[in-house]
């Protein structure tokens, strides 16, 4: 059945087509209903910078030491560091709106009506607005801010009086970048680009097109998409909110819709993509468990001098600025303390995360199966 989806997809390397959807032959069946299943491996997504360590406590200490889970990444800018960028602009915009006097004034009053987050999408859109998990925003890369503002006027003058510079040949206002690689201590400079997606709403691209800020815009264009960096995206959002599978509130309901949408199109490359979401969230949910089950077997291992010297206590928090400081206005021993209360934290957090990716990846292969009953389909993952 090749014709239903595509057992090639992209995933954001040379040449692309490079990830498999191909059932298990020898596990494909018909039930006496007359229904062919097709069943997946789980999968994890591939990262050439970290291998899974077979060992539990060698996970622990790679979770501790902050490298245990890097996310697919579209670019070579730490999150943490584009944020702040845009929050540059943004409070600038905010900035304009308190002086009556501004001839800006009135255009970043309605550029902001819907508040400062409305005016970004994408990646950033996640991260201001904390869609995601903590883990995923310290680790998240990107290369770009993709605002979204009828009044181009004063985004263009925001980012010019914020550093910006318009690129002549891409039309793309650009800033040189600089930040540290807390691991390493090297200084990267990188360019760091400004778009207003406007010139999005028009066409993405194969017949898709944005209509704006919200979760549900963001979450169409990647489930069409779905490049690995999208898919891992989607589930970031899965396992961190409860809401969205269990459809609580119209917010949550509205951002459904986009699922529904997708499979509703019965698009060969959207089905494709939508069982590898089901596919990489399992596979997901596994490792988030054995993550879990290795901080509760390991934990107190923090708090041993000899095990975490002070050297390697401070090799630990340059993982995180907050961390940093803590130990400085702290020292060690109250810094064991405290990432061991994180630890904690963070057992029963992973598990429930593994169970918030399980419950979604049901949610997801009940409504993509309803679309093809018609055909006698039915997908399945492997247990």
């Amino acid at each position: 059945m090749t014709t239903v989806w595509d057992t090639k997809a992209d995933a954001v390397h040379k040449g692309d087509n490079l990830r498999d959807v191909s059932p298990l032959i020898e596990k494909t069946r018909k039930d006496e209903k007359g229904f062919t299943h097709y069943k997946f491996t789980k999968n994890m997504f591939n990262n050439p910078w970290y291998k899974i360590p077979d060992n539990d406590l060698e996970l622990f200490k790679k979770y501790l030491d902050g490298g245990s889970r890097n996310y697919p990444s579209d670019g070579r800018i730490p999150c943490d560091i584009v944020a702040s960028e845009a929050r540059k602009v943004l409070n600038y915009i905010d900035s304009c709106t308190e002086d009556s006097s501004n001839p800006y004034c009135e255009s970043a009053k309605k550029a902001l009506k819907d508040g400062k987050k409305a005016m970004v999408r994408g990646t950033l859109k996640l991260y201001l607005s904390k869609f995601t998990s903590r883990d995923w925003r310290r680790k998240r890369f990107t290369d770009d801010i993709d605002f979204w503002c009828f009044q181009v006027g004063i985004l263009d003058h925001a980012l010019k009086e914020c550093g910006w510079i318009k690129n002549k040949e891409t039309g793309e206002f650009e800033k040189q970048i600089q930040w540290t690689n807390p691991d390493t201590g090297e200084v990267r400079y990188e360019a760091l680009c400004a778009a207003n997606n406007l010139n999005q709403l028009l066409d993405f691209g194969a017949g898709s097109y944005l209509e704006g800020t919200g979760l549900k815009e963001i979450f169409n264009k990647k489930l069409k998409r779905g490049h690995d960096v999208d898919l891992s995206d989607i589930m970031n959002v899965a396992l961190y909110n409860r809401e969205l599978i269990d459809g609580v509130d119209s917010e949550w309901n509205d951002v459904w819709e986009s699922f529904e949408a997708a499979t509703n199109t019965r698009n060969s490359r959207i089905t494709s993509n939508l069982i590898s979401l089901c596919r990489y969230s399992l596979g997901t949910a596994d490792y988030l468990e054995r993550v879990s089950n290795a901080i509760n077997r390991h934990h107190e291992k923090i708090l041993d001098v000899e095990e975490y010297s002070e050297e390697n206590l401070e090799k630990i928090c340059k993982i995180s600025i907050h961390w940093m400081r803590y130990l400085k206005e702290n020292g060690p021993n109250e810094t064991r303390n405290m990432i061991h209360d994180f630890l904690l934290e963070q057992k029963e957090e992973k598990r429930n995360h593994a169970e918030n990716l399980r419950n979604f990846t049901r949610k997801v292969l009940k409504l993509l199966n309803s679309k093809y009953e018609y055909l006698n389909i039915v997908f399945e993952i492997e247990s």
